[in-house]
């Protein structure tokens, strides 16, 4: 199987271009193999990058742990650049099929290939019933998303935002994103009872009301050094609770996003896209 490494800040997955070789026969089992960092390729999980019949391409994505994913906003930004600079797709706005829906890529070039994707990522998703969350809304915000509410986990009391961008999201504002937060807290957020998919989990310090620096726990992958959808959950959470302004830059350990809650009501997630390596992946 042939297989190419990228990532989106640091957000590193294994792809497969499922165009022009068969779909794996078992990917989640294909994913918790090759994104083993010690016996495998390693990496936060697998795409498969294939045909579809609604879009120009479709995105199927699987976190390490082998469970498949909705979505993922910085691995798409990684197809849009792989289908793009192969000429599979030679097309500057192109469309990929999700877990999540049909999303819009604008893409950047430089001497032909793609360094940055604009994403637009669609409406932020706040009804708790749909995130989905067992948890209230609060009444006190326009909508009574769970922004600003109460829970108890991991022998805390958090108070907690839920925000689904396809993927449910729980945001936690706090005044540094420690491991204590992040390694001792996130995997009590990811399995808690009132998240009855998981969740991703987002420890967030608010620089300015324009800048954001966050860590996240994936769900099914642990602590990543990005995440796209969670980079725009908590720009919508930060300025729905009035810490943030709608359009931020949001600093993670692999790099930078640039999000923006625009008038439209959709979210626009900007950010990089590189290609690491390319190998053969022989099976056992």
């Amino acid at each position: 199987m042939r297989f190419t490494k990228m990532h989106g800040a640091g957000n590193d997955y294994v792809y497969v271009d499922c165009f022009d070789q068969p779909l794996p026969e078992n990917p989640a089992e294909l994913a918790r193999r090759v994104a083993d960092r010690h016996f495998g390729i390693g990496g936060d999980g697998l795409v498969l990058i294939c045909p579809s019949d609604k879009a120009d391409a479709r995105m199927r994505m699987f976190n390490a742990d082998g469970s498949e994913a909705e979505m993922c906003g910085n691995a798409i930004r990684c197809v849009g650049k792989y289908v793009h600079d192969r000429g599979i797709v030679p097309k500057d706005t192109l469309t990929v099929e999700t877990g999540a829906g049909i999303l819009t890529l604008e893409l950047e070039t430089t001497d032909g290939k793609v360094d940055r994707a604009r994403v637009d990522m669609g409406q932020p998703i706040l009804e708790p019933v749909e995130v989905p969350t067992t948890l209230p809304g609060n009444p006190s915000i326009d909508g009574s998303p769970a922004v600003d509410v109460d829970l108890s986990v991991g022998g805390k009391q958090l108070q907690v935002s839920c925000v689904s961008m396809g993927n449910p999201h729980c945001i936690t504002f706090v005044d540094e994103p420690t491991d204590e937060w992040v390694l001792g807290i996130g995997p009590s957020v990811e399995n808690d009872e009132h998240f009855p998919n998981r969740t991703n989990a987002e420890f967030v310090k608010v620089i300015s009301p324009a800048e954001i620096q966050m860590r996240v726990w994936e769900r099914g992958s642990g602590e990543t050094l990005a995440c796209g959808t969670g980079a725009c959950a908590v720009a919508v959470a930060a300025a729905l609770s009035g810490r943030g302004m709608r359009k931020v830059t949001v600093h993670l350990l692999g790099g930078d996003l640039e999000i923006e809650w625009a008038e439209d009501g959709n979210v626009y997630q900007t950010g990089p896209a590189e290609e690491v390596f390319h190998g053969t992946w022989q099976p056992r």
